[in-house]
């Protein structure tokens, strides 16, 4: 499967590149996470945005479905001469408004997934784990059927140690690394540090950090996180246009 970086900010877009997105492909399929400012334009440059099969979401904070709305009114509004098939943008049923939003009649709807249980979709099996965030977010660790290849996205999250478990078996990490060291145990992110021990905890082999601050030299955020995950991993920052073969 592969993985390409459509934003990576935290917050709010940054020199020509938007929040939190990414598109997810196996074979034919093509999965948008989460769909943050500036996703839509992005997207165009990989695939048709009528041509998605799904959209899952981690959590309803702006930065990662400001362009939803536009998602929708493109499907809705651009001229085809073949009908669009209603697109299934699959979210958390514990924030009753924003849920509702994902619905728009003969474009889209709204599909509850249930963090208890093993969601399927497409090529795609999904496990959750709710994670430390001033609203409801939840974790995604990802596995492709076919190969049983596996990656982990840690939604936004401050650092609690049931996340390295979760972790666990996954080759790839993409994790919410908004903050330098010292400033662990953050209520709604992860420092460098933690994100590279959570790495080294839970073995993966590459680790991006995403949900990038927009002030401070992240070279060194880099370095802090590499520090901590150890040789073993290889530790990269998430860039507009980043592909990752997993």
């Amino acid at each position: 499967m592969k993985l390409t970086v459509l934003g990576c900010w935290g917050g709010f877009s940054y020199r020509d590149s938007g929040t939190t997105a990414f598109l997810l492909e196996s074979d034919d399929f093509h999965l948008l996470i989460d769909c943050g400012s500036g996703a839509l334009v992005s997207l165009e440059h990989y695939v048709d945005p009528r041509a998605l099969d799904a959209v899952i979401l981690s959590h309803y904070h702006h930065d990662h479905i400001a362009d939803l709305g536009v998602l929708q009114y493109y499907r809705q509004l651009f001229p085809t001469e073949q009908k669009i098939p209603i697109l299934k943008i699959y979210g958390h049923q514990e924030d009753a408004q924003h849920f509702t939003d994902l619905s728009l009649p003969e474009v889209s709807v709204g599909v509850a997934y249930d963090p208890k249980k093993e969601l399927t979709i497409g090529p795609f099996s999904i496990k959750f784990l709710k994670t430390v965030h001033p609203v409801v977010c939840y974790a995604l660790k990802i596995t492709e059927v076919a190969t049983g290849k596996v990656f982990t996205f840690t939604g936004d999250t401050g650092y609690f140690p049931e996340l390295a478990d979760f972790v666990k078996g996954s080759e790839l990490l993409l994790a919410d690394t908004y903050l330098f060291k010292g400033h662990e145990k953050h209520h709604a992110h992860l420092t460098s540090v933690e994100a590279g021990e959570i790495s080294k905890v839970a073995g993966v082999s590459k680790l991006v950090l995403t949900h990038l601050p927009q002030v401070g030299d992240l070279t060194q955020l880099q370095q802090e996180a590499q520090t901590a995950a150890g040789s073993e991993t290889l530790v990269v920052l998430a860039q507009k246009d980043l592909q990752i073969i997993i």
